[in-house]
């Protein structure tokens, strides 16, 4: 079918090109690249000697002049940006200058500012159109197949979504004090930022973990849920007529919680500069030096996932409640590509989404967030690549008394 340039090797990257290569219909070749050619090497040698053709390069993802070069040998039919999302622009003007479909899993976000908005990806929409490609932004699980389950539930179940809240829930136990389950520079920075909602037309924003819920999570149980601001919620917002509010909640351990409290309190979870023996250094990333590589957490994390999205609208005139979502065991997903849930349900997404763009079943000039598109092809890709969904039509809601008097349970 064609070939597929992956830039980036970490842990959501090395799902994906396992994946890529297991559907060795639609990928004939890829191509590995990334900073470390090491790291491509070994994941090449590891995945040899199937029907996809495998080849590694070095590349700087910050270089345009490189990333274009790269792009114009290799001759790839889309370019899967798995890097960091500091990245996302540089490899969209590679892909423009060379005319090339693009993917990434995570908005643009600027290394100096703790912020991330699809403004800056939104504003390149007029220039891939014109230049007759496509980039498919958002295609891991959050964002990602939330927006396709969006998707789904307007097209299937509802004529109007009113509410919509994202539950992710990762109980998998790694059995260290404090750990990130992806990459730690950019987990630290969006669970310690100021959370937001979307209600009413405008966004109201909150303290970090001001809002929290006990959620009993399907095949999980119950687990302690906090209101975060999530890139998502800004593409719904739009792209989901009718929408009164849409929040996100994400569960967190409360050593997880009290470990980055006492890092916040000293400094270490800060972006800005300071000196040290002569150097200038960042907190943040100095810290993600000393903890766990999230790759390395694979093999002794155990437990389950479970993310998915509560529905609440109207359907010929009535309410109407959904819940869809996925549940991913830890362990099974080591056994299968040598990684934790985290990665895997980030990694399979990025496949099926540049497989939706290789063979054409989705194919509109352009930019465009995943709910943009028909999600049927999307779902049924999900249940055979490995991230099968359930559905609860009557759901317990976040704002369910009980699930509100569980938490001043918890407070007495």
């Amino acid at each position: 079918m064609g070939k597929a340039l992956i830039i980036g090797c970490g842990g959501v990257a090395s799902v994906a090109i396992h994946k890529c290569v297991q559907n060795s219909e639609v990928f004939e070749e890829i191509c590995i690249a990334s900073r470390t050619k090491s790291k491509c090497d070994a994941l090449k040698a590891k995945l040899d000697g199937g029907k996809t053709k495998i080849t590694t390069a070095q590349v700087d993802a910050d270089n345009v002049d490189e990333l274009i070069a790269l792009i114009e040998e290799v001759k790839p039919d889309i370019v899967m940006n798995l890097a960091l999302p500091y990245q996302d622009l540089t490899i969209m003007d590679a892909c423009l200058a060379t005319k090339v479909n693009y993917l990434d899993t995570a908005n643009y976000e600027p290394e100096d500012t703790a912020k991330f908005e699809y403004k800056w990806q939104w504003e390149y929409r007029e220039r891939f159109e014109k230049a007759g490609i496509t980039a498919l932004l958002g295609s891991g699980f959050d964002p990602g197949v939330t927006g396709v389950f969006s998707a789904h539930a307007l097209k299937h179940h509802f004529d109007e979504i009113e509410y919509i809240d994202i539950l992710d829930c990762n109980a998998g136990d790694h059995g260290y004090p404090f750990a990130t389950n992806f990459n730690p520079e950019i987990n630290i920075r969006e669970v310690s930022a100021n959370g937001r909602y979307w209600e009413k037309g405008e966004w109201i924003e909150t303290k970090p973990m001001e809002i929290k819920r006990v959620y009993n999570f399907p095949e999980v149980g119950e687990k302690d849920m906090y209101l975060l601001y999530h890139e998502e919620l800004e593409s719904l917002a739009v792209n989901i007529p009718g929408i009164k509010r849409i929040r996100f909640f994400m569960t967190f351990g409360q050593s997880y919680l009290s470990h980055l409290k006492c890092l916040e309190n000293v400094g270490m979870t800060s972006i800005e500069p300071i000196e040290f023996e002569g150097k200038q250094i960042i907190p943040l990333q100095f810290l993600k030096a000393v903890l766990p590589d999230p790759a390395s957490l694979g093999p002794r994390t155990k437990g389950k996932t479970n993310i998915g999205c509560i529905f609440r609208g109207k359907k010929d005139g009535k309410e109407k409640t959904y819940y869809v979502y996925n549940v991913c065991n830890h362990e099974e997903c080591y056994k299968e590509v040598g990684s934790q849930a985290v990665s895997y349900t980030t990694g399979v997404p990025a496949m099926i989404g540049a497989m939706m763009l290789m063979t054409g079943k989705w194919n509109k000039p352009g930019v465009y967030n995943i709910e943009e598109f028909d999600p049927d092809p999307f779902m049924e890709a999900l249940n055979t690549w490995g991230l099968p969904w359930k559905e609860d039509f009557n759901p317990v809601l976040v704002d369910d008394e009980s699930v509100k008097e569980k938490e001043l349970e918890l407070v007495r």
